[in-house]
């Protein structure tokens, strides 16, 4: 018999059927498969334009950013900030998802509503371009030289974002 559960449940983790029979030991992955398989970055870091300043006065510039999973983009959708105001939706997305800011590695939605409009469309751009592209670089033209090559817009340093 089937039993429906409500999208906090599923988030929360309903507990695991007891399984009662005897584990069978994993079979040993093929080292060609092994070889062939390789741990995706799930991790960009970034320089923010203008950076977020704390309430000592601190100016952070300087972060990461993880991967998405399916969890950070369904917990949005029961906030109810978000219920209120869908716009709320990117503030708390991107707390979900920014693992630390300068010395800051309790990014919550309150730190993200004190940053500027520019380092949270940045943020933006960021978040949409490594969860749909998996990297940060973008293809670019030179406007003198017509030259063609590669821009990461996560930034490495100064002036580079």
């Amino acid at each position: 018999m089937r039993r429906k559960i409500g999208l906090e449940e599923l988030l929360e983790g309903a507990p695991a059927p007891q399984n009662t029979a005897p584990q069978q030991p994993a079979p040993a992955a093929a080292p060609a498969a092994q070889a062939r398989g390789r741990v995706p970055h799930t991790e960009f870091e970034f320089e923010l334009p203008l950076g977020y300043v704390d309430d000592e006065g601190t100016v952070h510039r300087h972060g990461a950013m993880r991967l998405a999973t399916a969890r950070d983009e369904l917990m949005p959708q029961i906030d109810l900030r978000v219920k209120e105001n869908p716009a709320y939706l990117s503030v708390v997305l991107l707390s979900h998802v920014i693992t630390r800011l300068g010395d800051i590695t309790d990014v919550h939605a309150g730190v993200v509503e004190r940053m500027y409009a520019t380092d949270v469309a940045f943020l933006q751009d960021l978040y949409q371009r490594i969860n749909s592209e998996g990297h940060t670089r973008a293809a670019v033209t030179c406007p003198h030289c017509d030259g063609a090559f590669e821009v990461d817009l996560a930034g490495g340093r100064l002036g580079e974002s």
